[in-house]
């Protein structure tokens, strides 16, 4: 595939002309990359469309299919001083049905501004300049949510520890966050365990003894995995998740969560008015989102351009905060998305919390648009 400058050669100026505007330092990231910092935090979605191969000592190795997490170890294996603004611009390599495999992005990952609200908001403002540089004639759409908000509600609905670690998992994915609030209406009937396991699990000594004679009779070492032990506790903890169901109105408070929209300048309101109805005490969440508005505000964005979804969330698993999309006004294509993910870099090995937001243009999306629209 051609370099992005050759096949992009305006774009890529007027990328490149934005990093140095934002003091954005432009980096090179190998495209293999180790495969399991991508299986284990990017989500469902991207893990089922990595490209796999494998090195010549046996490690997993990957097509770089985002940039995120590879800027972010790439910080880490330097030892670099933070604050920092990376840049890049480059090939990402997804499995898709149409459109092809190999795709450009380009992005600025912001990492170690402790100024979370300012650097969230810079992070739209940026995401948004680089678009309306490239697509000056297109009306565009900021759709924005917070991963924080809603966790902050499962906790205000007193769901077990179990039960909100799946939604906010699924936040993002909109079939598999129905799926697990409909598990969640149930009435507690359901359950995946065959009948001679259901009728002993109330037991934790019979559960053991029963999960050891399956595994002697089917030849299945304790020494080779999880021990009996281990496999009866998880087990008893599915089954009282699954047992769990929220009341009618916790439910419904769920949902009338889910189902806010409200624009820019109404955002906060419309949260705080939902919390006072439900009774719920959002604390540090409500907080941090309050300030974070004041900040984009304060970017001069066109207020009725950013509407704030209760229920948008972006399909990787490791975002903690605000989730965001750029489209064209009145269309689905999305041409930019980003978000705040501050526990990234602990898990990546960064030997203390780093703070980290960032987004990524699509840039073949931004071609075919410019097309369209005859620039």
């Amino acid at each position: 595939m051609q370099p992005v400058e050759r096949r992009f050669p305006k774009i890529a100026s007027e990328i490149y002309a934005l990093f140095a505007e934002r003091e954005a330092k432009t980096v090179e990231i190998d495209i293999l990359q180790p495969a399991d910092p991508f299986l284990d935090m990017a989500g469902e979605d991207l893990r089922s469309r990595i490209f796999l191969t494998e090195s010549e000592t046996g490690e997993t190795l990957c097509l770089r299919p985002e940039f995120t997490i590879p800027v972010c170890r790439d910080h880490i294996a330097k030892q670099a001083g933070t604050p920092l603004r990376y840049a890049y611009l480059g090939e990402v390599f997804r499995q898709r049905r149409t459109g092809g495999s190999a795709f450009f992005q380009a992005g600025i990952e912001d990492l170690g501004e402790t100024d979370r609200a300012a650097a969230d908001a810079r992070s739209i403002a940026d995401a948004h300049q680089l678009v309306s540089r490239l697509l000056p004639k297109v009306p565009l759409t900021v759709t924005f949510g917070d991963q924080a908000i809603f966790e902050a509600v499962l906790e205000g609905l007193g769901l077990p520890r179990g039960w909100q670690k799946r939604l906010a998992r699924a936040f993002g994915s909109p079939d598999l966050l129905s799926q697990s609030l409909n598990d969640l209406a149930d009435n507690g009937a359901r359950t995946t365990l065959d009948a001679e396991t259901a009728r002993v699990a109330s037991t934790k000594d019979a559960l053991i003894a029963h999960i050891e004679k399956r595994m002697a009779e089917t030849g299945l070492s304790p020494s080779l995995g999880r021990s009996p032990q281990e496999i009866a506790t998880r087990l008893s903890e599915k089954l009282a998740l699954e047992k769990v169901q929220l009341g009618e109105s916790q439910m419904q408070a769920l949902k009338d969560f889910l189902s806010l929209k409200a624009p820019l300048g109404e955002a906060t309101n419309a949260i705080a008015d939902f919390a006072g109805k439900a009774g719920l005490v959002l604390n540090g969440a409500f907080e941090m989102f309050e300030t974070r508005i004041k900040a984009m505000e304060r970017h001069g964005l066109k207020r009725d351009a950013l509407i704030y979804d209760a229920g948008f969330g972006r399909p990787l698993d490791y975002y903690t905060g605000l989730v965001f999309e750029i489209a064209p006004r009145g269309g689905k294509a999305v041409l930019a998305g980003g978000g705040r993910y501050d526990r990234l870099l602990t898990l990546l090995g960064a030997r203390e919390e780093i703070p980290g937001v960032g987004f990524s243009v699509w840039l073949d999306r931004v071609e075919a648009l410019a097309g369209e629209t005859g620039k």
